[in-house]
Formats: structure tokens, C-alpha cells, sequence
């Protein structure tokens, strides 16, 4: 069906439209996003700079990331919902740096509601 896909808590998620041999929609009812903005840290950046060094993941970056991709992920699933969504389909990822020494990152995530049936 996509790279990502997963029906989690009666709400179904895809990265594309699923063929009709799949999951079945009823009805497209609008675009949805969520953003989320997460600030950079001064201890997070040093251990960073040092794995920079010597090599090895920044474990306090993807956390954060993470956190923030799940944080947008859930305000789009809740704008979904109000609109009497089930799921949403084309999700669409963007990260964008921000502020004035580029010290935020910020997550969007956008897709179209759907009822599926």
C-alpha cells in the first residue's frame, strides 16, 4: 500500500490512496495538518558536538524529533477527527529549520481526511 501504513486506535494512516483492492473510502472530507516546533538545548547541543567528534547518533535530537513529529502526527489526527474522520491518506512530512541561528526545528505534517468505510 506505501512506505507507511497502519491502523491504529480505529483511525487508519497512509502515505498514499489505497487501490480498491485495499481499504475502501467512503468519503474525502478536506485537508488536515499539524505542526510542531521543538527548541534547541544547550546540553543536547554540546553532546551533539561531541558525537560530531567521535562519531555515533545524537540520541537527544531524535528524541526530540521524534517527540515533535508525534506531537504534529497527533494534532492532525485530532483535526481529522473533528471533521468525523477515520483516517487520512497522502500524509506528507516536511521539516524546516527555524529562527534566527537556526536553533528550532519546526515538523509539518498535512494528508487529506477520509472516512473509510
Amino acid at each position: 500500500m506505501g512506505w507507511f501504513s497502519k491502523a491504529e486506535r480505529n483511525f487508519f494512516l497512509a502515505t498514499v490512496v489505497p487501490g480498491a483492492d485495499s481499504v475502501r473510502i467512503e468519503k474525502y472530507l478536506g485537508v488536515v495538518n499539524g505542526e510542531a516546533i521543538i527548541g534547541a538545548n544547550i546540553f543536547r547541543d554540546l553532546f551533539s558536538s561531541v558525537r560530531d567528534v567521535v562519531g555515533g547518533r545524537a540520541g537527544g535530537y531524535e528524541r526530540a524529533l521524534s517527540g515533535a513529529r508525534d506531537a504534529a502526527l497527533d494534532d492532525m489526527i485530532e483535526a481529522a477527527k473533528e471533521m468525523g474522520a477515520n483516517g487520512i491518506v497522502g500524509l506528507d512530512f516536511d521539516y524546516e529549520v527555524l529562527g534566527e541561528s537556526n536553533g528550532m526545528l519546526m515538523v509539518a505534517v498535512s494528508g487529506t481526511a477520509v472516512r473509510v468505510a
